[in-house]
């Protein structure tokens, strides 16, 4: 965080409600910096990658202890199952909490994070709306979908609630595995 210098004692330049709203911000760029590369695969199905990763990598490449992390692809892998994350918005903490608790309880997925202060602007009804809300992102299983979906309807506030699934193409190994022993088949 940055900070002022004068006479008086230091205040911050950015609040911590500030701060907290830019947060996602840094995590979409680390997603497009680091990430992006394995969006763009070329006809011979080799990682395409854009002119900035590679300087990105090396300029970050000697930070931190080095890993020995084993990561895999999904499709070629037997040990892990097709896993999931699921996004689902909730109106506030509670609703958040309950439904996160309720669907790690039923063993319909391994984690749920909640995010708050997020902003959600969309259509309903003819007319445009704003609303506070908090993000649930969910890891499971790909097979784990429909009950999920079916538990999020039944559990949710909304009339329409949001349910959204993207795959998981890749990661570490032990963390897929996780995913799979801390869910029901």
């Amino acid at each position: 965080m940055a900070f002022t210098l004068s006479s008086r004692a230091a205040t911050p330049l950015i609040t911590s409600f500030a701060l907290r709203r830019r947060l996602p911000l840094v995590g979409a760029f680390c997603v497009l910096s680091f990430g992006i590369s394995n969006l763009f695969v070329s006809k011979t199905g080799s990682a395409l990658s854009l002119p900035f990763v590679p300087l990105l990598r090396s300029k970050l490449a000697g930070q931190g202890p080095a890993r020995n992390v084993h990561l895999i692809k999904m499709e070629g892998s037997s040990a892990a199952v097709p896993s999931i994350v699921v996004y689902v918005t909730v109106p506030n903490r509670e609703a958040g909490k309950k439904l996160a608790e309720s669907i790690v309880k039923e063993k319909l997925a391994a984690c749920v994070n909640i995010v708050p202060g997020i902003e959600s602007v969309y259509q309903w009804k003819g007319e445009i709306q704003s609303d506070p809300e908090e993000l649930l992102i969910i890891k499971t299983r790909q097979s784990l979908l429909g009950a999920l979906t079916d538990h999020v309807k039944a559990n949710h506030p909304y009339e329409v609630p949001e349910v959204i699934a993207l795959p998981i193409n890749g990661g570490s190994l032990e963390y897929l595995e996780w995913i799979k022993s801390s869910t029901k088949d």
